[in-house]
Formats: structure tokens, sequence, C-alpha cells
């Protein structure tokens, strides 16, 4: 069931969901095959925004922002690229929310 409820989350927030142009943005890229490995804090972050992409349902992200295994995490800043976590040989992320926060406050550090 877990499985169910995350992958009609992930559809829900991909609808229309790009990566914004301005500010910082969190963004989670992963597959349904691989939904129970999906983290669940993306809209726990702060000062950010927070989408997911499923890469299945949108293979044009995947190829621009060089997908090549899930789930990806990348932090994207006025919509460039600043820091990707990617997952390890069990698909899992080995990052936790708290450091993904630090290199959120990190770009947002940066900018002063």
């Amino acid at each position: 069931m877990r499985w169910l409820l995350t992958v009609c989350c992930m559809a829900m927030l991909c609808l229309g969901a790009g990566i914004p142009e301005s500010g910082v943005c969190v963004v989670e890229f992963n597959a349904p095959f691989n939904a129970s490995n999906s983290v669940d804090w993306i809209e726990n972050l702060s000062d950010c925004k927070g989408r997911r992409i499923d890469i299945m349902a949108d293979p044009d992200m995947q190829k621009e922002h060089k997908i090549v295994v899930v789930p990806t995490i990348i932090i994207f800043n006025e919509g460039e690229e600043v820091k990707r976590f990617q997952g390890n040989i069990m698909m899992q992320i080995e990052a936790s929310e708290n450091d993904v926060q630090e290199a959120v406050d990190e770009v947002i550090m940066s900018s002063f």
C-alpha cells in the first residue's frame, strides 16, 4: 500500500512541475520501480522548493539532467544544478535530510 501511495504522490507532484528558474529547489528524480526507496522528507526541507520527478513519466527530464541512477537528488539554484546526491548500488540515498538541508543552507549563504 505504501508503494502505491508513493507512486500516486510522485505522479501528482510531477504534474506541471519543472525546475523553477528562480530560488533554490531540491528535486528527487526516481522511478515507480524504486518507489520504496523514495525519500519522504523533501517537503520538510526549509528555505527551498521541493519537487519529485518520475523519470519513467518524464524521460526528457532524465536525459536533460543526466540521471543514471535512482533516486538522485539535485539541488538547483536559479535553475542551475549546484549539488547532486545519488543512490548507492542498493538504489537508496545515503544522504540524510540533514545533509541535504545543510547543502541548501550553504547555497543560500553563498549568495550573501
